[in-house]
């Protein structure tokens, strides 16, 4: 009897997991309480892979005391997606051979945006840069990607060099070149978008520009916004060699250079660095750019109190957001959905890669839909203003505060304080903090 049932289990469990494996590895997951904003926009979707040099970079990981600074080629594989114009019918393309957490497993992603799609021509959009955290790759906030590109924006994510799941080096690299990549590909972009003949050619508006950022994509982010990084953190000897990172301390006339008028919003879920001295009040003065942080409020990684959440209150020149998940970790919001195959363990890492995507307390497609949501807002009324999008960030600071007030037929009542977009029961352990830039 035993033994029947084990077969008979065994044959039901191999049907539902083939099913199942059928619905894994979405990034374009949109839950029925998801708010009003993360739904996907009116335009299809498409995606191309570029590959991009910043010519002349210090080569961080060949640096030698007492010698000149090496230099090379510095390239980069950025993951485009863009507005584009797709047959009625036409299936979506898989992401294949993306690498997991490990390095060497290779999975399938799925999503809606079609590969070498023709682009959706007639108008300019918003570019959006994204970069991920370390170690990391292009497809980590892929979820973001095709979202926004959904709503008429250019994505431009980076494969940061050195800093990917199979070119991890020296941090000393990621802490220098993270806003150089970001500077690098905004200018490649602008490129391209004058460049006959090539795809993005009159497709894209480089003078409204977003990054977007996720931990150390955060630390880049910040920098990239304004906030130089202190003099104590350019000597640590455990960090960049040699001084390099002086290059964006506060009030150096390098680090002013970095800060690029067609840059017009940031986001930065998670930025690293305050609790490890990167930047003080000084520094994070110098952030002039709208920002919007995105946080967990145990995250362990970045730190929350003495953390991102110091950083939002002492970018006093900015307007500014802080989205808070009360009690996730370091990986709110900003990664894909676990891939099915990171569930099992492997040999090289000494935790199971599911944790390098998931959060223990929040499931993480929720988390995505909430981010996009936001970020749909924020970039709306930044680099497209768009009126329409203040009401969803002019809310009551806890979402546990607000009050659900309808009339039968839908209306809202007076005393309604519900955060805005957001279905009945479904704001919850969620906190928005806005702080308008200083007086000047």
């Amino acid at each position: 009897m035993k033994t029947l049932f084990a077969a008979v289990a065994a044959t039901f469990l191999g049907v539902q997991g083939t099913g199942a494996m059928a619905q894994d590895n979405r990034i374009d997951l949109v839950r029925p309480d998801a708010p009003e904003l993360a739904a996907f926009g009116p335009e299809d979707i498409g995606v191309r892979t570029i590959e991009i040099v910043n010519p002349g970079q210090v080569d961080i990981l060949k640096v030698e005391a007492g010698k000149p600074l090496p230099r090379y080629d510095r390239k980069l594989t950025l993951e485009v997606w863009y507005p584009a114009d797709v047959p009625d019918g036409t299936a979506a393309s898989d992401y294949t051979d993306v690498l997991l957490r490990d390095g060497k497993t290779k999975v399938t992603l799925h999503g809606k945006a079609l590969r070498d799609a023709e682009p959706k021509k007639g108008s300019a959009y918003p570019l959006v840069i994204m970069s991920h955290g370390y170690p990391g790759n292009r497809f980590l906030l892929s979820h973001l990607g095709e979202n926004l590109a959904s709503k008429g924006y250019v994505v431009a994510s980076i494969d940061h060099a050195e800093s990917t799941y199979d070119d991890q080096q020296k941090f000393g690299s990621t802490l220098v070149n993270r806003p150089l990549d970001q500077k690098s590909v905004l200018e490649e972009m602008a490129r391209l978008s004058t460049k006959g003949g090539h795809f993005l050619s009159g497709l894209v508006d480089t003078s409204k520009t977003a990054v977007i950022g996720y931990s150390m994509g955060g630390y880049g982010a910040v920098i990239t916004a304004g906030g130089g990084v202190t003099k104590a953190a350019t000597d640590f000897t455990w960090g960049a060699p040699e001084g390099t990172l002086e290059i964006h301390l506060a009030g150096s006339e390098s680090h002013e250079q970095l800060i690029d008028p067609r840059i017009k919003a940031v986001v930065a879920f998670a930025p690293w660095g305050m609790e490890r001295g990167f930047w003080d009040e000084a520094g994070l003065a110098g952030v002039r750019k709208p920002i919007f942080f995105v946080a967990g409020s145990v995250d362990d990684v970045s730190g929350y109190e003495n953390g991102v959440k110091t950083i939002f209150e002492q970018s006093v020149n900015a307007d500014r957001y802080l989205l808070t998940f009360e009690n996730a970790n370091h990986n709110a919001a900003a990664p894909i959905p676990a891939p099915a195959e990171s569930w099992s363990k492997v040999d090289t890492l000494d935790f199971v890669p599911f944790d390098h995507y998931a959060d223990p307390v929040w499931d993480t497609a929720r988390m995505n839909n909430i981010a996009q949501h936001f970020v749909t807002a924020f970039l709306g009324k930044e680099l497209k203003g768009d009126a329409g999008m203040s009401p969803y960030l002019s809310l009551v600071e806890n979402a546990d505060d607000g009050v659900w007030a309808a009339n039968e037929d839908g209306s809202f009542k007076p005393e309604h304080t519900y955060w805005k977009g957001f279905q009945k029961r479904t704001a919850k352990g969620l906190s928005l903090m806005h702080e308008d830039a200083a007086a000047k």
